[in-house]
């Protein structure tokens, strides 16, 4: 059975509009057989494959010049097991279609980014975290895999069988295969209280230490260019806990309206008058007032994100954000460019995933955006050096300019992963030049 690849009928754009590729051929497999098929097939002819979820890297991690695999057609979950909380799902699968899935089953993710756009594999792939100190990334919760190697065999991993592979495969880059199958360690369904308010920013790095302890989820959304932060704690309570969600006029003003509606308008404006940036911020700051509510946690967790920005991340020693987020402050003040997204301040606990952001430290997560149209006049540049200082680990999936030289100082298991690479995939079918420039060759 093979899934017939098709020639494509214009190039290909990630979802912010920063990356394209024009690939020889687009497949659309429905099954694992029909994802080997193809891969057996281009690597015969010589070409690279390249499986694409909804193109929510800000990296060229999935661009190709070979055949781009779409897995649309593989959603859906295939097993539940509800006493262990054992799920098995198909890796096209978006979590914005997983999540409502599992609270059906009466099952949930444990933690979550606030973007819901990706497929499962590609969200693990690239090291997606969410925030939480008493927690860390969805990759931690995968406990089985199903990768389409480079010769279109199919090999599936756990902690018990192929047990490097599985370390390595959990944030694969893409690198070693094809997922086409993910296990999740679910944990029963549950309820977030939310709690956002503004605040300052000095006040809030003061107490951080305390807001850490005291809450399950912190994450932070700091206006460049003021010292205003809106402060989002989000708790997990029991299911007869009082609170409410959002009334549905209250949930379209904030979510829709101003955070999507207005602000793509106002970031328009910005484009054409950089010198409105200031006081723009300090509008937004203020527009997004303080609130409280309690909601599946999902609906928590997730944000709709439909104004389109590109995004540096870096994960530093959580012990380090202060410091961090002072320098960048500095140069910011001193620089003065025109960013029109809120910086957003995160932690999660330590991990044991090889190429996992948080792999052996608790991190605190700092995420520079701009709006796709404007340029970020050396913002994104300073804030790499700053974090370098600090042993900086970016993002898989956002924008930064490391190579294999400095990621293997960064990664105590990188070699590790390399060997595993080595072995599954020695003529490269899966590499494109993001790879190449971040595992070598």
């Amino acid at each position: 059975m093979t899934a017939r690849p098709v020639k494509p009928s214009r190039r290909w754009t990630n979802w912010a509009g920063n990356q394209t590729c024009h690939p020889a051929e687009v497949a659309t497999p429905g099954s694992t057989e029909e994802v080997a098929a193809v891969v057996r097939d281009a690597a015969r002819r010589g070409l690279g494959v390249k499986p694409v979820g909804t193109g929510h890297s800000f990296t060229a991690i999935a661009t190709t010049d070979g055949v781009q695999l779409r897995l649309d057609g593989l959603r859906g979950v295939v097993h539940a097991d509800a006493v262990t909380g054992r799920v098995r799902v198909l890796g096209g699968t978006p979590l914005h279609v997983l999540n409502p899935a599992l609270q059906a089953l009466g099952l949930a993710l444990p933690n979550l980014g606030d973007i819901d756009r990706q497929t499962v594999t590609g969200a693990i792939s690239t090291g997606t975290h969410g925030t939480g100190l008493r927690f860390q990334g969805i990759a931690s919760a995968v406990r089985g895999l199903t990768l389409v190697l480079a010769d279109g065999s199919v090999l599936a991993c756990s902690q018990e069988v192929e047990p490097e592979v599985f370390q390595a495969a959990r944030v694969g880059l893409g690198a070693l295969g094809v997922v086409t199958e993910v296990e999740l360690q679910c944990v029963p369904a549950f309820r977030l209280h939310a709690r956002e308010f503004g605040a300052d920013l000095h006040d809030v790095l003061d107490r951080l230490d305390d807001d850490l302890a005291a809450h399950d989820h912190v994450d932070m959304h700091w206006f460049p260019l003021t010292d205003r932060v809106l402060v989002k704690h989000n708790d997990r309570v029991g299911p007869d806990a009082p609170g409410d969600p959002l009334p549905a006029w209250r949930a379209w003003l904030d979510d829709d309206f101003l955070s999507n509606r207005l602000y793509e308008a106002t970031n328009r404006a910005a484009t054409r008058f950089p010198r409105i940036v200031p006081p723009l911020n300090t509008v937004s700051a203020r527009l997004l007032g303080a609130r409280e509510y309690t909601d599946d946690s999902w609906r928590v967790f997730v944000a709709e994100r439909a104004v389109r920005f590109r995004e540096s991340e870096y994960a530093v020693p959580r012990t380090h954000a202060r410091d961090v987020v002072l320098a960048v402050r500095d140069w910011l003040e001193r620089h003065r460019p025109p960013l029109t997204f809120p910086l957003e301040l995160r932690f999660t606990g330590a991990d044991d995933v090889w190429l996992s952001t948080g792999y052996e430290r608790e991190n605190a997560y700092i995420a520079m955006h701009q709006y796709h149209r404007m340029d970020d006049a050396g913002a994104f540049a300073a804030f790499e050096e700053i974090v370098a200082e600090h042993d900086g680990r970016p993002h898989w999936g956002k924008l930064h300019t490391l190579d294999a030289e400095r990621l293997q100082g960064l990664y105590p298991r990188f070699d590790d992963f390399r060997a595993v690479r080595d072995r599954l995939d020695p003529g490269r079918v899966f590499a494109n030049d993001y790879l190449r420039r971040v595992l070598g060759d």
